[in-house]
């Protein structure tokens, strides 16, 4: 039986009828109770009421507006912005305070303020909705004040970032123009900004639009070369609140000298002596640090709580400078994926892990051609991680033997839930393929036994070689768990 629908709530009905006479709601907003202005807009919002959305905007109580979290759920992001965007303009052009100016900050954002919204809709008390916006914020201000713009703090627009296209969508395209034509009295603050896309230029030239100090996570996942590096770092350096930073495929020009690699690492390095706050570090396929890594470890001004440098090319002094770095002893994750130490010896990467033991809970060491003389090595020190939760090293070539002897190493560690450990030697044919299904089930059998004897009811995966076509991996429990190319063919 279908429940009852409530009746509308008198706030909503005094809202509907204010909107049935757009120039009598306009003309209400100065007498209007805090209280009804998120209901009221929310209903202006819903029936794309834009005089009323705009004239909102220059009047509402609150130090923010969470337009993103509406606009999340509507299509039509263009007309929406359209109108907020003209009612700061009318907001900016006064010399005359309004009545309720408090606007400081329109905020773009889809993910945040959610709860904003539905505590407003739902009704409040007085005292739940002063405790909501903070002391003081929910009470009436004097009717006319004269301001002085040269001292006015600029009107903050905050959004988070993402470019995947070679050129901009409509809705950032007439936000970036709006935003450059004011420049001075608004700022662009972006807390999340991520680039996947090329040309490099975009990107570049939005670092002069953006407030830089405002960014704290900044992803940059494309192909890129030196140079370009070069004309970027100076930005980096301005990223002062700069708390994640990912960068990847930093390509080598043709017939670098060493005098032009120093040069670059100098650069690059300089600008994270800057970053006070950096806590992930995530670098891939960033090869000019070979042999310079420990150039960088000097300049980490706090103690990272995320390391990645995957596929990175690095020598075995890199290795033994990174387990040296007093800035990576409190380390939670540590992804080297990628990286070969088929040449390097594994008293380094010992080293680092002891180092790292009491906090480590995420370990990557998928293809790094670890062999069997490696992990002898370093088991004691695995077995030391006490709150290792997720260990994967898929894609090296050890024995079963040696996984026997991973298992009892890592009995104590008690937090471990999940093990993705490669395919051992024995259950392949020949050099090449994918493991043979029957040897490996009795294979990954007889680990499954030894877990239980220890007590531990962890996840344990088997992993076969990459796929060519979409370099996802197969994994086995025992039976194969296929890749989307195979599930598609």
């Amino acid at each position: 039986m279908r429940k009852p629908r409530s009746p509308p709530r008198l706030v909503e009905q005094a809202g509907q009828s204010l909107l049935r006479d757009e120039a009598l709601a306009v003309a209400a907003l100065d007498e209007l109770p805090t209280e009804l202005f998120p209901p009221l807009f929310l209903a202006a919002f819903a029936g794309r009421h834009s005089q009323t959305l705009k004239a909102m905007v220059q009047a509402w109580p609150f130090p923010c507006l969470p337009l993103g979290a509406l606009m999340k759920t509507q299509k039509t992001h263009q007309e929406t912005l359209q109108a907020a965007l003209e009612g700061l303009d009318g907001l900016l052009a006064q010399k005359i305070r309004p009545m309720r100016w408090k606007l400081k900050m329109l905020d773009l954002r889809g993910n945040v303020h959610q709860d904003f919204w539905i505590l407003w809709s739902g009704g409040r008390t007085r005292a739940q909705v002063i405790s909501l916006v903070g002391p003081g914020e929910a009470q009436p201000m004097p009717k006319r004040q004269k301001v002085d713009h040269s001292w006015m703090h600029p009107l903050e627009v905050v959004i988070d970032l993402c470019f995947k296209e070679d050129t901009l969508d409509e809705f950032l395209t007439y936000l970036m123009e709006w935003v450059k034509q004011r420049k001075g009295s608004v700022h662009l603050c972006c807390r999340k900004l991520k680039v996947f896309a090329k040309p490099m230029q975009n990107f570049m030239n939005l670092l002069k639009m953006v407030q830089l100090q405002c960014i704290q996570e900044l992803d940059v996942s494309c192909t890129w070369k030196q140079t370009v590096l070069g004309s970027f770092v100076p930005h980096l350096g301005q990223m002062v609140n700069l708390y994640r930073l990912l960068l990847s495929h930093v390509c080598e020009p043709p017939c670098s000298c060493f005098t032009e690699e120093d040069h670059h690492v100098a650069q690059f390095t300089s600008q994270i002596f800057r970053l006070h706050f950096l806590q992930e570090l995530y670098l891939d396929s960033v090869n000019f640090l070979k042999g310079h890594l420990d150039q960088m470890l000097r300049c980490l001004m706090s103690p990272l709580e995320t390391l990645s440098l995957t596929y990175c090319q690095l020598q075995e002094s890199d290795l033994m400078h990174l387990s040296l770095c007093m800035n990576i002893s409190h380390l939670k994750r540590l992804d080297l994926c990628g990286i070969s130490m088929l040449d390097i010896s594994p008293e380094p990467l010992k080293v680092l892990l002891e180092k790292v033991s009491a906090t480590l809970q995420t370990l990557d060491l998928d293809e790094c051609e670890l062999t069997d003389a490696h992990f002898n090595v370093i088991l004691p020190a695995l077995g030391s991680c006490s709150q290792l939760r997720t260990f994967s090293f898929c894609g090296n070539s050890i024995s079963m033997p040696v996984l026997e002897n991973l298992l009892q190493n890592t009995a104590r560690v008690r937090q471990l839930h999940l093990g993705l450990y490669p395919a051992p030697l024995e259950s392949y044919q020949g050099l090449h393929g994918a493991p043979h299904l029957g040897r490996l089930a009795d294979l990954h059998a007889r680990l499954k036994s030894i877990l239980q004897e220890l007590g531990q009811t962890r996840t344990l995966l088997l992993g076969g070689p990459l796929c060519t076509q979409c370099g996802n991996r197969t994994f086995y429990d025992p039976k194969p768990m296929q890749c989307p190319c195979h599930r598609r063919a």
